[in-house]
């Protein structure tokens, strides 16, 4: 079955075809380095990230590339207001930001690019785009000309006279049109600056994307992605100035919707965003993957404590499921698989899921269905050994893809079993000896860590809460 996925520059879902077989090229924009991500910064992060996963796990040759703006206004401020250097700040928050996305078990990019290691590039390609006729110089600032591109517009499905009515020229800009944007700012005074045709300065904040997406990818690439709200300007302008300079640019656009708050848009300027890293300190980096993958990315997602207490919950049905399916494998006989067919539906159904346009919040219900049917046969007696191997198969796959099925901590290692069950063991040697007060404090103690024990007429068994 062929993957199909919304392309937002023609509005519909259109069957993927790479620009080489076999292989696929995936731009995803990052963040500007001047403070913490929120969690509206990490979904597109984990979106593009399952994608990216999603293309592995099917045998694509994948080159995945996110960049850093670690030159911008924004860090300047900070600089100041942290009485440092605009490099220092860009370096402190990319060390955070992989701190914060390693807890949410998202995958380096294969290329991480930074705008300022990148500034050649993006002087060629400016000059480029003024050979070609559609910039021009304004004293040491360059200016994109709009109106010299037909079809700008296209990707945000805008019209260029609807939005000139609303556009105005800033204070201390010389523009031809107020639609025109900056593809180089001249220095200002104790601001960073690099050399240039046109005299110091620094890059506009579209081209930096245009510059390093075809520097790692070639002109034309496959997907380009980020967040619903840099369809404009920030995408609709990279499509523009990397067409005036003769690419074809990205093929299809795929863009995460909204993350809100009491349906109200997230937001800065509305002050109701939250730094990923603070929701970290009360929820684990699962959870939160899970909280986010658990509606289609497309739609927009409302945030709460109470909904990640609930994807809490949910993550932790699907992980008891698992846990009684390992605890099962570790005595399992030999005999006649009886699961075959429903382990290839439920990896059927999977698969559907995903290929329909990334559909995780589908996919994630594939997985319950089958823990369904898994919990009613384990419940039924024994597994077979080849049932338990294709099952444990099943649950590695919804792991490769979705990147939070199973615990870090029992994928890792097994001493953490090998020691919950010597406790077991111990526990059971004092019911024997009808020492129920030791029993019952092995059993509250176990609980306060977050294990609980039940006890079953094939044993004791323990799952996490």
């Amino acid at each position: 079955m062929p993957i199909r996925l919304y392309n937002t520059m023609h509005a519909e879902k259109e069957e993927f075809i790479p620009r080489e077989a076999g292989r696929v090229g995936i731009y995803c924009c990052g963040p500007t380095t001047y403070n913490y991500i929120h969690l509206g910064n990490a979904r597109p992060l984990v979106v593009f990230d399952t994608i990216r996963r999603y293309f592995i796990w099917q045998g694509w040759d994948v080159t995945y590339v996110q960049n850093f703006t670690d030159v911008d206004d924004k860090i300047i401020k900070r600089a100041e207001e942290e009485n440092s250097d605009a490099r220092s700040v860009a370096e402190k928050y990319i060390a955070a930001y992989f701190e914060d996305t390693r807890s949410l078990n998202i995958l380096p990019a294969d290329t991480h690019p930074r705008v300022t290691g990148h500034m050649q590039d993006i002087v060629d390609l400016v000059s480029r785009i003024l050979d070609q006729g559609h910039a021009y110089r304004a004293g040491g600032d360059v200016y994109f000309e709009v109106r010299s591109l037909p079809g700008y517009g296209e990707l945000s499905g805008r019209d260029i006279d609807d939005l000139r009515a609303g556009a105005r020229v800033e204070v201390g800009e010389v523009k031809k049109d107020p639609l025109d944007f900056a593809l180089w700012k001249a220095a200002k005074p104790g601001e960073p600056a690099w050399d240039s045709p046109w005299g110091p300065g620094r890059p506009g904040w579209h081209i930096e994307c245009s510059a390093m997406s075809c520097k790692y990818l070639g002109g034309s690439f496959d997907i380009h992605g980020g967040g619903a709200d840099l369809i404009f300007p920030h995408h609709e302008n990279e499509l523009a100035q990397s067409r005036a300079a003769g690419y074809a640019f990205a093929r299809y656009w795929l863009h995460n919707g909204f993350i809100t708050v009491n349906e109200e848009k997230m937001s800065k300027s509305l002050g109701n965003f939250f730094l990923l890293r603070d929701i970290l300190a009360k929820f684990p980096g699962d959870v939160v993957r899970y909280y986010l993958l658990s509606t289609h990315y497309r739609s927009p997602i409302d945030f709460s404590d109470d909904k990640l207490a609930s994807a809490a919950r949910s993550l932790s049905r699907i992980r008891n499921s698992y846990g009684l399916l390992q605890e099962a494998a570790r005595s399992a006989r030999h005999g006649e698989a009886r699961l075959a067919d429903e382990i290839g539906r439920a990896r059927a159904a999977f698969t559907a899921a995903m290929d329909d346009d990334f559909n995780t919040a589908l996919a994630i219900s594939a997985i319950f269905d089958f823990c369904h049917v898994l919990n009613n046969n384990l419940a039924a007696g024994p597994v077979a050994r080849p049932d338990a191997e294709a099952a444990l198969g099943l649950f590695a796959d919804f792991e490769a893809v979705l990147g939070m099925i199973i615990p870090k901590e029992q994928g890792a290692s097994g001493l953490e079993e090998q020691l919950l069950d010597l406790i077991l063991s111990i526990r059971q040697q004092a019911r024997a000896a009808k020492n129920w007060a030791m029993a019952d404090g092995i059993r509250d103690g176990l609980k306060e860590l977050g294990i609980v024990i039940e006890d079953t007429k094939e044993g004791a068994r323990w799952k996490r809460i």
